[in-house]
């Protein structure tokens, strides 16, 4: 966990893979144990330190996670992540094949099965289904491995891994959606890598990037990036 953003009303981390963010059924140490006691020793609070979660991210992926320090900071935060278009999400993902497209919009209807942990996904309406969309961009290429920068339009379960698993493509590590073998860690190459909103209580526009995790085939991506080889937005 690393700290990439704080002032008095939020507090803004970049997860690492594994970590679970609330409690579940492992009894893991959590993202909000190791924030809450961050800021505990920060601020010398003798009590409980208060953390309120408006979203979360799946425990293999990384990156951006924004937590509220106050209770009247977290239902602005609340209100922010559930209403669509406030929020701008945009991730990193690493998968095993060059897209069908150099950019697409993929829509799907998702289906969330609680008791498998996993989301499918369907081209038309089905009961109990939920809409899903995102933009998919590759943006650079190593031997083996293709980035994708995904912009979110949606916030479903799942959504991305399931998503492009639709058109066969395969998250690096990411076995429960079709990749062949696990990371070491056991984290998968999915990473929010930006988020864009109007601060809740500032009222100004807040951008906030986090680096991916350090490993050899984001450091090859992250020299991709560092030196502008990146695919244009717009290419030719």
């Amino acid at each position: 966990m690393k700290v990439l953003y704080e002032d008095n009303h939020i507090i803004v981390v970049n997860k690492a893979g594994g970590e679970v963010v609330q409690s579940d059924e492992t009894g893991d140490i959590t993202l909000l144990d190791i924030v809450k006691e961050y800021l505990k020793e920060k601020y010398n609070k003798p009590g409980n330190v208060f953390l309120g979660l408006p979203h979360r991210l799946d425990r293999p992926t990384t990156g951006i996670v924004v937590l509220a320090k106050t209770s009247k900071v977290l239902p602005r935060l609340n209100h922010l992540f559930q209403n669509k278009g406030e929020v701008k999400k945009t991730y990193w993902a690493v998968v095993d094949k060059r897209p069908p497209k150099y950019t697409d919009t993929l829509t799907h209807y998702l289906v969330k099965k609680s008791d498998q942990n996993r989301s499918y996904a369907y081209e038309a309406k089905m009961q109990g289904s939920k809409l899903a969309s995102l933009t998919y961009r590759h943006v650079a290429s190593i031997d083996n491995y293709h980035l994708l920068e995904v912009e979110l339009h949606t916030g479903r379960h799942h959504q991305i891994r399931v998503q492009l698993r639709q058109l066969k493509l395969y998250i690096k590590g990411d076995i429960k959606y079709g990749f062949p073998r696990p990371n070491a860690d056991k984290s998968i190459h999915l990473h929010a890598r930006k988020i864009e909103f109007v601060h809740p209580v500032k009222n100004e526009p807040l951008t906030i990037v986090a680096d991916p995790p350090d490993d050899v085939v984001w450091n090859e991506f992250m020299k991709l990036f560092r030196s502008n080889r990146f695919s244009p937005v717009n290419p030719v």
